[in-house]
């Protein structure tokens, strides 16, 4: 298991993404998900304070209001991590030392939390100066609000520059960083941001980890797709390279004995650098596929195979 530099815990080799929760899960499903990743010893759930303003009828911070009720429930904080994101939320919309200080209270509030565990610049804002940025993550560490910080959707040259303006102005360096990257989609993250993570050992956590459900193999022609909440983030990976990947994972999957979504985040979980892949489950029945990815060992001709096949892949 993965630590994480700056909270005393050792990450599980699943987080549980929140983007379902308030959304395509209810709040009765969705504590049944919560219920079932911890009960198998999974500790980190990373949602955002923008999950989910892009549903009609909702204005952001649904899925934090829905986590919040369910560890109020619990009474179990101690035993779970809570990472969450600021930028996006209609609301606060940006990174300003004004706007980050409101988006953390008000993701505090939803979440019924006195700290943050892991709190990320979601999207960078070129508009406000980095400087400003940076100093203002630093104070909500330093006012207790928020244990360590975290990058999400960054380049690598604005990584660097991050940690050059923090160490100059002794502010708090980000630990973890979230990048896109699964088997279809490898360019961003190892052509760029991992020798920066390696660098600054920055411990990663990717997202889209099945490319918004594509490496799970139930959308194997357009006409599965049609009509589907994910059809637009889905389509561009209905290549004949991404096809061949899922095929190529048909037969890994099989000889394991497994599912196909349990080999994608098993591939993640084998490759160099990372801490942990984030996954969602809508529904109970989804999670053990992505919770036998925590304990599935894939051999190096396994691991060979899918790299060989995934190279291929534009993405």
């Amino acid at each position: 298991m993965a630590k994480l530099r700056g909270i005393d815990a050792e990450i599980f080799p699943l987080v549980l993404g929140g983007n379902t929760f308030g959304w395509t899960s209810d709040e009765s499903v969705s504590d049944q998900v919560l219920d079932a990743y911890t009960a198998a010893g999974g500790n980190l759930i990373d949602t955002a304070d923008v999950y989910s303003a892009w549903a009609p009828g909702h204005s952001g911070g649904e899925s934090e209001i829905v986590l919040g009720r369910w560890l109020a429930k619990n009474g179990n904080r101690n035993k779970v991590l809570v990472a969450t994101k600021v930028s996006q939320h209609p609301q606060y919309s940006g990174l300003s030392a004004k706007n980050i200080e409101a988006a953390a209270d008000a993701s505090l509030l939803r979440l019924g939390l006195d700290v943050i565990d892991l709190y990320y610049a979601h999207f960078d804002d070129s508009s406000t100066p980095l400087e400003e940025t940076a100093a203002a993550f630093d104070k909500l560490v330093k006012e207790g609000k928020v244990r360590a910080i975290g990058l999400s959707n960054y380049t690598p040259d604005r990584i660097r520059e991050w940690f050059s303006i923090a160490r100059k102005e002794g502010l708090t360096l980000p630990v973890a960083l979230e990048p896109q990257y699964n088997l279809v989609y490898r360019k961003d993250y190892e052509n760029g941001l991992m020798p920066v993570a390696k660098d600054e050992n920055l411990a990663v956590f990717p997202y889209f980890s099945l490319a918004s459900g594509f490496l799970t193999g139930k959308y194997r022609t357009m006409d599965d797709l049609k009509g589907k909440q994910r059809e637009g983030m889905v389509k561009d990976f209905f290549t004949q390279e991404g096809l061949d990947v899922v095929a190529a994972m048909d037969g890994i999957a099989k000889a394991h004995g497994v599912e196909l979504a349990t080999v994608a985040l098993a591939w993640l979980n084998h490759r160099p650098g990372i801490a942990a892949p984030i996954a969602s489950a809508r529904t109970p029945e989804q999670l053990p596929a992505l919770l036998a990815a925590a304990h599935l060992e894939l051999s190096d001709e396994d691991m060979q195979t899918l790299d060989q096949v995934s190279d291929k892949v534009k993405g």
